[in-house]
């Protein structure tokens, strides 16, 4: 009898053991090696608990709609945000930022609706949150994979801080049009630099351990083929074949999916005639299933409801179908889905394991956000305030700005400027701005918070610097959600920045685009230097010829005055926070610059799209003295301006010894050395890059491909090999179908300095 109790009593206890903990592993992360139950296991037993207009909810984000530490909002959508907030039917909120904003809504979530699920929390985290570092393609141009990781990582720990636990970044879209708004926040025009940056970006956002506070979740966007909008115009209709969706489009999106990005964001164009919010190719064939992604996928801002005005969707309700039988997991602010999908299933119009499918997914993200261990993590007011604009991260913005800097032009050594002794005539209404230097898609951050070229400088005390505006570049607000007033008349300043430049050793001229010129909506006709800033650089020309031309753009520009008449010249980008040091240290040579071209730049607006890795035509070349018959333009060069890749620095190098061992047979392999010297005085850096050409093949290649790089330092007269494997990874390519393929032939490799070199040697496949 006694034996029997004691069994009753094992039974109970372990009972008792299951109860208890299958309560306390509901809201449990799961990222220990010692839980006993998997990740998997807990968003099914949770899933198993919800309703399903539950699982439409966190299908649901809403953006940010009242003040959140105030009274609840009483009548129109805000009402109906909160109650829905309250009763479980909202999974994400984006544009709520900051401890006690998102504490108060997390509260909501967590502690008034039935089940607690707590929200993920979005931000437009781009090139920073509070504490702004280059634009991502400013960032591209260092080619510095551990300093752009370093970027996101600062990025992603100030803005954890903040509250935030998902970023809509990395932007990975490839883009050769220079037109286009949105090139600044990408990494250019070449699939393998992109795809590096992509990887880089997610590591740093994420870390290696998603749950820590100091981590966010990342997301890639736009899928798929945003950044080949015709004419560079955007949100317009993309058109492409296979072969460039493949090898162009894809490869960046693939390396964010294999670096363990959580999100995906689809784009808001239409490919091959279907919006990619409603593209079942794009979403549940490729990237779910071709690809075995298991993430989720968030629509654009309103990108469901735009399937109306594209004419692929008769009404909201036929877009809610639409978009979630695709693969679209969230909606972001277009209330659809959470409208319409619990009759879409009653009508039978939408499978219920879609819902499920997309609800596992978000459920999944939050567990490994650690969010059902502690929904308030993000939320601690002294950590908000003692990160915030830290010295470390200040310091890392500084360092990645410096990098992004690319020395185009510098006839007679005119940099770096002399320390002392000299009178600089600092001319341009950018050289003063504390704002412009911020650049697009920083919305936390406040304006006049940039260092400015007129700071920096004055950082030096040796030479004496005299500022002159010249003229306006901007009337009236600069504002992110509004359309620019550009000068275009007044002159009135150019008398008085003349007086200024005739007086002066050197000038230091700061002009191009205001930093709201690009970004999202912000597609030009013109790559000019906008308003009149050209005659403003003629003018002054004609006192002084001894200019620097520093640039501060979000895009290529057609420069081709400047490059045929102004010695010394500077690509400087928006860098963020720490501009103005950072191009002080270059202009001073406290920097040697390093950085080097991610987007080729035209001679004219009439070459775009201009990028280096094009393929021939059938008549790539004049055939003789002025015949027609070539693939030319009858008034430009074929050439660029400046091509991808390109970059001086104030040290000179030498390249030498470019060898081949062909061991493909044996282990698949292919390996190349060259020796790379620095014949310059003083200590640099130098990109050495690696292209290949497949000469013949079933489907044409490019003229040249980017397959590897190295970022060597190099001291003064010091020689070191740069070393690179060619595998079936980079010999390969993607067919019509969409097939890996790597076919026998013969190929180019190219390695120098930027993608013009012609420092090659052969191997063939057998």
């Amino acid at each position: 009898m006694k034996k029997l109790f004691t069994i009753k009593l094992v039974f109970l206890y372990i009972f008792l053991a299951g109860f208890l903990f299958s309560c306390t592993e509901l809201f449990s992360n799961g990222n220990g090696a010692d839980d006993l139950i998997s990740l998997d296991q807990k968003v099914e037993t949770l899933l198993s608990k919800m309703t399903l207009e539950e699982k439409i909810g966190q299908m649901n984000q809403y953006n940010g709609f009242w003040d959140f530490t105030g009274p609840a909002p009483k009548g129109g959508h805000a009402e109906k945000k909160y109650d829905d907030l309250k009763n479980g039917l909202v999974g994400s909120m984006l544009n709520v930022r900051g401890v006690k904003d998102v504490t108060a809504v997390q509260k909501v979530a967590v502690e008034q609706s039935r089940l607690g699920i707590p929200l993920i929390i979005g931000f437009d985290v781009i090139h920073g949150y509070k504490t702004i570092s280059p634009i991502p393609i400013a960032e591209a141009a260092s080619w510095d994979l551990d300093a752009i990781k370093k970027s996101a990582e600062m990025a992603a720990l100030e803005s954890s801080a903040a509250g935030i636990n998902w970023t809509f970044a990395p932007m990975v879209d490839i883009s050769r049009d220079a037109r286009w708004g949105r090139v600044m926040e990408g990494a250019g025009e070449d699939p393998y630099l992109g795809s590096k940056i992509a990887e880089a970006r997610v590591n740093g956002f994420q870390g290696n351990n998603l749950s820590l506070n100091s981590t966010i979740a990342a997301c890639a966007k736009h899928f798929a083929a945003y950044g080949f909008a015709e004419g560079g115009r955007d949100y317009n209709t993309v058109d492409i074949g296979t072969s460039t969706l493949y090898n162009m489009v894809f490869p960046p999106f693939i390396a964010a999916k294999n670096a363990g990005v959580k999100t995906f964001m689809n784009s808001f164009n239409e490919l091959n005639g279907v919006p990619a919010t409603g593209n079942k190719y794009l979403q549940r064939d490729i990237l779910k299933e071709e690809w075995a992604y298991d993430g989720f996928i968030v629509s654009d801002w309103g990108s469901i409801t735009e399937m109306i005005a594209h004419g692929h969707a008769k009404d909201g309700k036929h877009a809610a179908e639409l978009a979630l039988n695709a693969g679209s997991d969230m909606d972001m602010e277009s209330h659809l889905y959470v409208k319409h999908l619990e009759n879409l299933v009653g009508d039978d119009k939408v499978d219920l394991n879609f819902i499920d499918d997309a609800t596992r997914r978000i459920l999944k993200v939050k567990y490994e956000l650690g969010l059902f261990d502690d929904p308030y993590k993000y939320c601690n007011l002294e950590r908000e305030k003692e990160i915030t604009g830290s010295e470390e991260i200040n310091n890392a913005a500084l360092d990645i700005a410096k990098k992004s800097i690319v020395l185009l032009k510098n006839n007679n050594n005119l940099l770096p400027l002399k320390k002392e002794g000299q009178k600089i005539a600092l001319i341009g209404a950018l050289a003063s701005d504390k704002t412009s230097p911020l650049g697009s898609w920083r919305i936390a951050a406040d304006d006049n918070t940039a260092i400015s070229v007129l700071e920096g400088m004055n950082q030096y005390s040796g030479n004496t610097v005299t500022f002159a505006k010249g003229a306006d570049l901007t009337h009236g607000k600069t504002e992110f959600v509004t359309e620019l007033k550009i000068n275009t008349t007044d002159k009135s300043e150019f008398k008085k920045a003349k007086e200024v430049a005739r007086n002066a050793d050197v000038v230091v001229m700061v002009l191009g685009e205001h930093g709201f010129q690009s970004g999202e909506g912000r597609s030009r006709a013109s790559l000019d230097l906008p308003g009149v800033q050209q005659e403003l650089l003629e003018e002054i020309f004609s006192v002084n010829s001894n200019i620097v031309l520093v640039l501060n753009n979000g895009r290529p520009l057609a420069i081709n005055w400047a490059d045929e008449n102004i010695p010394a010249i500077l690509e400087a980008w928006q860098l963020g926070t720490q501009s103005g040091h950072a191009i002080a240290q270059v202009l001073y040579g406290d920097y040697n610059p390093s950085g080097k071209l991610p987007m080729t730049f035209p001679r004219n607006v009439g070459q775009v799209p201009l990028y280096y890795n094009y393929k021939n035509t059938g008549r790539p070349n004049l055939p003789g003295p002025d015949s027609v018959f070539w693939s030319h333009y009858n008034d430009e060069e074929n050439t660029p301006l400046y091509p991808f890749g390109y970059g001086l620095s104030y040290s000179t190098f030498k390249y030498s010894n470019l060898s081949i061992t062909n061991n493909f047979e044996k282990n698949s392999k292919i390996e190349i050395t060259i020796d790379v010297k620095n014949t310059g005085a003083i200590e640099g850096k130098e990109v050495v890059q690696l292209y290949i050409r497949d000469k013949y093949a079933s489907i044409t290649r490019p003229v040249k491909e980017l397959k590897g790089f190295e970022l060597l330092n190099l001291k003064a007269g010091e020689t070191k090999a740069a070393k690179f494997e060619l595998t079936e990874k980079e010999l390969g390519f993607y067919d019509n179908e969409g097939k890996w393929i790597l076919e026998k032939g013969e190929f180019e490799v190219y390695v120098g300095t930027n993608s013009q070199t012609q420092n090659k040697k052969s191997f063939e496949l057998k």
